[in-house]
């Protein structure tokens, strides 16, 4: 599967696509410092994960749990999952769109107690798909919507674990614009009012592919200093900076094709990105 997703990222970028041009320029905007041999490089590598991660979903949703538990060869920092739900007070993780996001959630659903959050489709088929495959390993699923929010709290005051993608747009009235990599970002305050709300700490999951078919790792680390501020800019930038560790150490499993800055300040009036 990731072969042939591999293949079908490689005509992406050789193509005149959409994913290739903003993923080109996402990289440009959060990578001024590199060349431009080495932007083509990262975005042609970038579209082959992407690739690859389409030709995945399939084993990750569809496959006997067991069998997809199978690929997990490596996992770090688990204990800080344990550590966390041992004080009683729930945890709080986000998963970027880095990797295979989708098995991160899928993994943690075996080790501890957990509802995501997740935004409904427009296709209410496709919702009822995307619940029934995230819940075979026992996860809880919590809309986007006020009594979605309320669920979440009451998930974390009974001390068991949240999952967010911390980097989706939100609306405006439900972020703030905070530095990612070189650009504002509108950026969710959700996560923090929730660690305000609770006092549940805050660490990431990444599930990165290992070359060649090898597998995959799960790795969990604590978030970066400030992201339960009561300053909704400190903790989103906080919250930012969390994701852009995260993306350093991969930067080509990352979703680039996403529309990150599509939505600009204010003060920027129609500065055009894409």
């Amino acid at each position: 599967m990731h072969a042939v997703g591999h293949a079908v990222g490689t005509l992406m970028y050789w193509l005149p696509t959409s994913a290739k041009h903003v993923t080109l320029t996402n990289l440009r905007l959060c990578f001024p410092e590199k060349s431009e041999a080495e932007i083509h490089r990262l975005a042609r590598e970038s579209l082959q994960e992407t690739g690859k991660s389409a030709f995945e979903l399939g084993l990750v949703w569809a496959s006997p749990v067991e069998k997809v538990m199978r690929k997990v060869v490596r996992v770090k920092g688990q204990e800080l999952i344990d550590e966390h739900l041992a004080r009683g007070k729930g945890l709080i993780i986000i998963a970027p769109h880095l990797g295979s996001w989708e098995l991160s959630g899928l993994y943690v659903s075996m080790v501890a107690p957990i509802t995501y959050l997740y935004r409904p489709p427009k296709m209410q088929a496709f919702e009822e798909a995307l619940v029934k495959y995230r819940n075979r390993g026992g996860a809880g699923q919590a809309p986007t919507t006020r009594r979605g929010i309320l669920q979440l709290i009451r998930t974390l005051k009974e001390g068991k674990v949240v999952g967010i993608l911390p980097d989706q747009q939100p609306g405006e009235d439900n972020g703030v614009y905070a530095p990612f990599f070189h650009e504002k970002a509108l950026t969710m305050t959700l996560v923090a009012r929730l660690a305000g709300k609770s006092g549940a700490p805050v660490i990431s999951a990444v599930t990165r592919r290992l070359p060649r078919g090898a597998g995959y790792e799960v790795a969990f680390r604590p978030a970066e200093p400030g992201i339960d501020s009561e300053d909704s800019l400190t903790a989103a930038t906080a919250l930012n900076r969390t994701v852009e560790v995260c993306v350093r150490e991969h930067i080509a499993q990352y979703q680039w094709e996403y529309k990150r800055f599509r939505r600009r300040p204010s003060e920027e009036g129609d500065r055009a990105i894409y």
